[in-house]
């Protein structure tokens, strides 16, 4: 192309260079002249390839400077972005031209993408700012740790998954934090209902923002927000503590009363406190005005009537808790202390010598000490009780002996019959049983230095008189076998001297004096010395029995006897159990 117009150019040049020429001719110029006009010619052509060599030239530099600019927007652009992957090759470009026009649609690509990834920014940068104020509860911007520098224009995905991931640290944390401030609030609202004050108020001492209910209106999440909370929580936490410690305090006092004061309408009374009773701690409580001051001020009123009420009653407290008093030392036998004896308290009360409620303090604190002694005492009164228990069944055992018809095929001979056999293995244990109870009585004694007294008498010393005095009845009982053998050979030789058995309707006298009558069967107990059981110790303590007989245990001579003696004698000792029939 190039070729054909430089030919077709010097074609025109030479016809116009003839033309001119020819009309040089017939203007009559001289050749010096025509020379001169061509050498003019030729030199304005230069000037003019000239001009058009450099205005080429610039257009070229230009078009370089605007490679050479998009190549670095280009690079900047992807080195903003982030992006790696772009390249816009000049292979397929063999001008400048071209160059040009492949990259100022990348470069125009990856500006709009620039200005979105910017806007996402500014939007997360916003909520960052937004979440960091509300959550430092300043009004101004605090540093969050990270920043937009538009000069440095780093937007690249890396920056913008930190400021993803900050974000989200922050909303869960604003999410923790206005959960844990609900949970606050909520906890005062309950604290509130219960002690009966008011919520409004306490909340918006602490921010006003926690009593706005519009959905609007954003809670104040902030640290100041949050330590106010707990602080108020607190605070109610101890007024609920030292309100419900007074209750029960005053509860306490009142039931008090109540045990003191029994009847039916303080029973009926009982019910309007029921619910206070019950519960162990103040974090049980969750009814609204539970302990609010006008329930603390009716209880006060409860017992303040109670106490006035308890002082126009105090003669029959005073008598029920010495009841109350006898009854325990009863049951465990323990003298009670005889100087807050019913009758005496009520001289003392009548005639001022004693204030009322120091004298049931006093009673009530020997209730106390009577519950702690006989709590001590319990093991050994225990097995006083089993003692007496054995002791009993000896008895029925002694009697069942005396009875002629125990073996008779009666209704429940069989029965008898299987008691006696489980009373004698029972008996034979009795001293085992007395041992033990004296070594425990002693260890008892040892350890807490002092008597051990049943019904006031030194129990060691009961245990011990019942020992000389059961050994005294075996010893009774021996004697008395001992002399019934004696009178069985003493009507041996009667018969042999007067010749057969006499009848026992006429064995009751003789002819000559000398005949041991049959002796009277009566209870093997007045044969023998009286055994000194804690009860009839008690008894005896009381007044209801005479000192105990003794018998003495020196021999008998039946030879000397007379017959009114023979007679006595066989009236206390009674007569030996007789043996089974042999079948």
């Amino acid at each position: 192309m190039l070729h054909t117009y430089g030919v077709c150019t010097s074609s025109s040049y030479s016809t116009l260079l003839r033309e001119l020429q020819q009309i040089w001719c017939d203007i009559g110029e001289s050749e010096a002249d025509k020379d001169r006009m061509l050498l003019d010619l030729e030199r304005e052509c230069l000037e003019v390839y000239r001009r058009k060599v450099d205005e080429a030239a610039n257009t070229k530099a230009r078009l370089h400077q605007s490679v050479a600019t998009k190549e670095a927007e280009l690079a900047t652009l992807m080195a903003a972005l982030g992006e790696l992957n772009i390249q816009a090759t000049k292979k397929n470009a063999t001008t400048l031209k071209d160059q040009l026009m492949l990259l100022t649609p990348v470069v125009e690509d990856l500006k709009l993408k620039k200005e979105e990834r910017m806007k996402q920014f500014s939007d997360m940068r916003a909520q960052i700012d937004r979440i960091t104020v509300e959550i430092s509860g300043y009004s101004y911007l605090v540093n969050s740790g990270l920043t937009l520098d538009m000069e440095e224009q780093d937007v690249s995905l890396r920056k913008l998954n930190e400021y993803q991931t900050c974000l989200r640290e922050l909303q869960k944390e604003k999410s923790d934090r206005l959960q844990k401030i609900m949970e606050h609030v909520n906890e005062v609202h309950i604290l509130c209902g219960v002690l009966n004050l008011d919520f409004s108020r306490t909340v918006r001492d602490v921010h006003p923002s926690l009593h706005m209910t519009s959905l609007e209106q954003s809670k104040n999440i902030s640290d100041s927000t949050l330590e106010g909370l707990e602080q108020a929580i607190l605070k109610l936490k101890t007024e609920r503590k030292v309100r419900f410690k007074k209750l029960k305090d005053i509860v306490a006092a009142v039931c008090e009363l109540w045990n003191l004061m029994d009847s039916t309408t303080i029973r009926e009374e009982k019910c309007n406190f029921t619910r206070i009773i019950s519960i162990s701690s103040e974090a049980e409580i969750v009814e609204p005005d539970f302990l609010s001051m006008e329930i603390i001020q009716q209880a006060s009123a409860e017992v303040e009537r109670l106490t006035n009420l308890k002082a126009s009653r105090m003669k029959e407290l005073v008598i029920k808790k010495r009841s109350e008093l006898e009854d325990i030392c009863c049951k465990t036998h323990i003298e009670p202390d005889s100087k807050t004896a019913a009758d005496k308290s009520i001289v003392m009360i009548d005639s001022g010598l004693v204030d009322p409620c120091e004298l049931l303090k006093n009673i009530e604190g020997q209730i106390e000490r009577a519950k702690d002694e006989a709590l001590s005492r319990k093991e050994i009164i225990d097995r006083i009780e089993r003692w007496l228990s054995t002791c009993e069944e000896e008895n029925w055992l002694e009697n069942y002996n005396l009875d002629h018809s125990r073996y008779n095929a009666g209704r429940g001979a069989h029965i008898n019959l299987k008691r006696a056999e489980r009373a004698r293995i029972t008996v034979t244990k009795i001293p085992a049983i007395v041992d033990s109870l004296i070594t425990k009585t002693l260890a008892w004694e040892s350890e807490r230095r002092k008597q051990f007294l049943y019904d006031g008498a030194r129990l060691v010393a009961i245990l011990n008189d019942y020992k000389i005095t059961r050994q005294q009845k075996e010893e009774a009982k021996k004697q008395y076998r001992d002399q019934k053998k004696l009178r069985d050979l003493l009507l041996k030789e009667k018969e042999s001297m007067y010749g057969s058995k006499p009848s026992p309707r006429r064995s009751s006298s003789f002819r000559n004096g000398y005949m041991t009558p049959a002796p009277r069967r009566n209870s093997v107990g007045c044969a023998t010395p009286e055994l000194q059981t804690p009860r009839s110790h008690s008894a005896r303590h009381n007044g209801q029995f005479k000192e105990m007989r003794r018998l003495s245990t020196g021999p008998l001579n039946f030879l000397a006897m007379g017959k009114e003696d023979i007679i006595s004698l066989s009236s206390v000792c009674g007569s030996e159990p007789e043996s089974p029939p042999l079948t």
